[in-house]
């Protein structure tokens, strides 16, 4: 059944094609284009990586710039509390450096 069927197609033991011989040469061309796909497939997966390291480091960061901004309003507000308490030396020119510095965050001055 099985000969009937390959003669049927003509498919025989004697036939030529790209595929009867394996030769050192095809061993090599597929090995080496193995490896290209395998560096492409690396490379491709260290940029994913990365990329989704940049955003992780993007999220920490909005994290950090809320938490400093609470932070400069409760300074500012200890300021506050202190200037009204008497505390005049060095609160009101803490108070006003605070403000400015604030003023100009607000306003994207401040040289980095």
């Amino acid at each position: 059944m099985m000969e009937t069927l390959a003669s049927h197609h003509g498919i025989t033991a004697d036939s030529e094609g790209p595929f009867n011989e394996i030769t050192p040469q095809t061993i090599i061309t597929a090995g080496a284009v193995l490896a290209a796909l395998l560096a492409i497939i690396g490379y491709y997966n260290k940029g994913y990586k990365r990329y989704l390291k940049i955003l992780a480091q993007e999220e920490d960061v909005k994290q950090i710039k809320k938490e400093q901004t609470l932070i400069i309003y409760a300074l500012s507000a200890c300021l506050d509390g202190l200037e009204q308490l008497g505390a005049n030396h060095t609160v009101p020119l803490a108070k006003e450096k605070l403000n400015r510095y604030i003023n100009q965050l607000a306003h994207d001055q401040l040289d980095n």
